[in-house]
């Protein structure tokens, strides 16, 4: 997979919280994801161990849910932890994975937030602007914002607001169990970002693409 570099990631704590103010200026989150256009969805995610970070991209068929490819790359993790930050911290190591990519997905669901972060830019918003593809963020918990418990049954779900503004929805994806933080990043809107996770979701709290990527991710 091709993408044209943004911007250099060897930057000082100040200096990237610069960058993501100008760079939320550039993200689209009123485009609908048309699920009859979608044939293949990827799952992103980065495990982050002994100062090494392990990254792994699975791309699936839409909506069989079916493995077709497996992308994985490591490097040492070399930006501390720092929240609101985490792009730049593993940024580098899943475009490494990204980039040897045969099959192009159609949208990306990253573990992690989209524009459900203080200045919009969480790891999924962050990447769709370097991949210039639709991608969604779903959090497993909350980073901002307040909401109410969403109804306990599958498919429930309530807006996530902060500063008076909706960034997301807080979503049941299975009943009786935890709901899941779901945002737009780039090239989508909310309502369709919820209905891709809660398609790509089947017998487990977390859609079938993140599950599959946090499993490669802990192996590679």
């Amino acid at each position: 997979m091709k993408f044209e570099a943004l911007h250099d990631w060897d930057l000082s704590p100040r200096a990237a919280i610069e960058l993501q103010a100008v760079l939320a200026s550039g993200l689209v989150d009123d485009k609908p994801l048309d699920p009859g256009r979608i044939r293949t969805v990827a799952g992103v995610d980065v495990s982050v161990k002994g100062g090494v970070s392990r990254a792994a991209v699975v791309v699936m068929r839409y909506p069989q849910l079916e493995t077709i490819e497996t992308r994985r790359a490591k490097a040492e993790t070399s930006f501390p932890y720092i929240p609101g930050l985490l792009a730049f911290r593993e940024g580098p190591v899943l475009l490494a994975a990204l980039s040897a990519l045969r099959n192009e997905p159609d949208v990306f669901i990253f573990d992690g937030m989209g524009q459900m972060h203080p200045r919009r830019m969480g790891i999924a918003a962050h990447l769709g602007l370097w991949l210039g593809r639709p991608t969604v963020g779903c959090g497993k918990t909350r980073f901002i914002g307040t909401h109410q418990e969403p109804a306990p049954v599958k498919g429930s779900r309530s807006p996530l607001i902060h500063k008076g503004e909706t960034l997301g929805v807080v979503l049941r994806t299975r009943s009786n169990v935890k709901p899941v933080y779901v945002s737009v990043g780039h090239f989508a809107d909310l309502e369709s970002a919820a209905h891709l996770v809660l398609t790509t979701t089947t017998r487990f709290r977390l859609p079938e693409p993140i599950r599959a990527a946090h499993k490669a991710a802990s192996l590679s």
